[in-house]
Formats: structure tokens, C-alpha cells, sequence
């Protein structure tokens, strides 16, 4: 099967995407074809007014998908290849605007977003170069959390009404890849997010770790070390699970006992915690170290040839079907 899926460069790469996307498209990259990438021209339909640092996260964002082990996967800048911006104008030919306008995401992050003016066309056209983006590859999977659903669900529509309109059956239709991925909270209890301040970096060091780790919020019914507290309510069982001492009866009995019946502080909890976190992101934090710049350029330029092959031979065939000169 053919994967596709992007992340925007919006900001530094912190711990949530490694164990909201990157452990789930690591596993997807050993039993499929994946194409993973950077994508710079969606970050711009919200963070369109300040680009100062747009190069910056596009790199730091490969140089770290690098490190994680993706490199088996073709890494590519979506602005690399052009012709997703070319089937995007032709799709915004025969997508219905009431289609675009329904898109729930479309409200949601107006409201979420209301500091910012997201009254530009492409913002609106979003779920439209998100089509191109999965179409142009012909990909047959996108790894997409439950928020993203219905723009896999409106692709196959644009797939099929392309397909209705020219008479070709040119693009097949994607199915989402639904996975339960964690959805870790930042330091402060609340999402995690930079506005907040609360994001763990993933590249970072195990003394700074520390420092975010060691003063997270815990259950708020514990205040002293003699109140038992409950796991399931506090943030940093959250972490436990996603780095494994869940997974460990023995570690997981001692954390529940020792919370629910006061025989552990919650510093005790989260130095397990950053034991465990440590094992896991040392070889990343070293691997990252030793990338150079020529290491991370022809990584990306070999993947963005590649992509550029497969959407230059599907654009052939689309500007067939649509009866354009060039």
C-alpha cells in the first residue's frame, strides 16, 4: 500500500508528535511504501503574516525526521514539487464552494485561531491541496487522527467528481488509517501547545528534561505527599503509557499502589518517568547530533525527485483528461 501524510512547520517538534505521529508513521514505513512530508505551503494558510523563521522549521522539521528513523520513508518539502499547486487549481475548478464551507475543521479552527485574520481564500482552500497532496501520489492510505477524517472522506469526493467530470478514472480513493494515538499533555495539565508554554521539545537533553519533567502538574487532589492521589486523572500517567512503564506490571502496580495509598511522592513517579523517557529519546538526541547539513539536503532532494517523478507522470495523465495544452 501507498502512505501519504505531512506535517506543517509551525513551530519546533516537540514530544506530542512523536507519539501522536512519528511512532505510528515508523511503524506504517516497514510494511508499506511511505511517502512523509513537509508541508510548508499548508503552514502558511495560518502563519502567513511572519515567515521569518519558515526555512528554519522546514529544515530542523527533516533533520529530526532524520533522526527518528523515517529516512526509510521518501522525505520530501511539499513546495519542492509544484505540480501539487497545479492540481490544486484545477480541482478549485469543480469543488463546490458549499463543499468547502462544511468542512467542520473549517469553523473549529476559526474560533480556536480567533487572534488571527483566516479570511484569505487559502484557508478556505485547505481541504482542497490537502486533496491534491494525497491524490497526486495516488496514495491508497493517510494516517489521520479522528479530526481529520472528514477531509480523507471530502478527497474521495473530489476523486470521484474528477473522475465523473473527465471520464477517466485517473484518481483512486484513499481510505483513512485511523490510530489510536495519545494525546499527551503539555507540562501545565492543559493541551499542549506553544502559545501556552507548556511543550516538551523532543530534541532537547536529558538535565533539560528533567527540569520540564520533575515540576509537571500531577493529580490536583494531591497537595501533600500523604494525600493518595488516582493515576487515571493525572497528566503524567499520560506519559507513563506512551513511553512504556504502562506496558510494565510490575512498574505499573508499584505507581498505582504507591499513588493511590500515599507510599510514593509524585517526584518519585515522574523520576521513573524520566528513566524511561530518557531510554527512549537518548539514540534520537544522538543520532540528531551527528546529521549534518549535506546529510539532511540529500535526503530531502532524493525524496523530492522521487515525488516529483510520481506527480509529474500523474499530472500527464490529469491535464490529459482535462483536454489543457500544457
Amino acid at each position: 500500500m501507498r502512505i501519504l501524510s505531512g506535517i506543517r512547520p509551525t513551530g519546533k517538534v516537540h514530544i506530542g508528535h512523536y507519539v501522536g505521529v512519528f511512532e505510528n508513521w515508523l511503524n506504517l514505513q516497514e510494511n508499506h511504501e511511505t511517502f512523509y512530508f513537509v508541508a510548508d505551503w499548508h503552514a502558511l494558510t495560518t502563519h502567513y503574516e511572519d515567515t521569518s523563521m519558515l526555512k528554519g522549521y522546514t529544515y530542523d522539521l527533516l533533520k529530526t525526521m532524520i533522526a527518528v528513523g523515517l529516512d526509510k520513508s521518501v522525505l520530501f518539502v511539499q513546495s519542492a514539487v509544484k505540480e501539487h499547486a497545479e492540481l490544486m487549481l484545477l480541482f478549485s475548478m469543480i469543488v463546490p464552494l458549499s463543499w468547502l464551507e462544511r468542512v467542520p475543521t473549517y469553523k473549529e479552527l476559526k474560533q480556536q485561531l480567533a487572534n488571527k485574520d483566516l479570511s484569505n481564500a487559502g484557508f478556505l482552500l485547505y481541504p482542497v491541496l490537502q486533496a491534491a497532496d494525497i491524490l497526486i501520489y495516488k496514495a491508497e492510505g493517510v494516517p489521520v487522527g479522528e479530526d481529520q477524517v472528514y477531509h480523507i472522506e471530502l478527497t474521495r469526493e473530489i476523486a470521484r467528481r474528477f473522475n465523473y467530470i473527465f471520464k477517466k478514472q485517473v484518481f483512486p480513493e484513499p481510505k483513512e488509517l485511523l490510530s489510536k494515538v495519545p494525546k499527551l499533555p503539555g507540562t501545565d495539565g492543559r493541551k499542549m501547545s506553544k502559545s501556552y508554554g507548556n511543550i516538551i521539545p523532543l530534541i532537547t537533553n536529558e538535565q533539560d528534561l528533567s527540569k520540564m519533567v520533575l515540576p509537571m502538574i500531577t493529580d490536583p487532589a494531591r497537595k501533600r505527599r500523604t494525600d493518595p492521589g488516582n493515576p487515571e486523572v493525572c497528566p503524567v500517567w499520560e506519559y507513563h503509557k506512551a513511553f512504556g512503564t504502562a506496558d510494565i506490571p510490575e512498574e505499573k502496580q508499584w505507581i498505582f499502589e504507591g499513588c493511590t495509598q500515599a507510599k510514593i511522592g509524585c517526584v518519585d513517579c515522574k523520576k521513573l518517568l524520566l528513566k524511561h523517557m530518557v531510554e527512549k529519546l537518548q539514540p534520537i538526541w544522538e543520532r540528531y547530533e551527528k546529521i549534518t547539513n549535506d546529510d539532511v539536503m540529500e535526503t530531502v532532494e532524493r525524496g523530492n525527485k522521487r515525488a516529483s517523478e510520481i506527480a509529474q507522470r500523474t499530472m500527464e495523465e490529469v491535464r490529459e483528461a482535462v483536454g489543457i495544452m500544457y
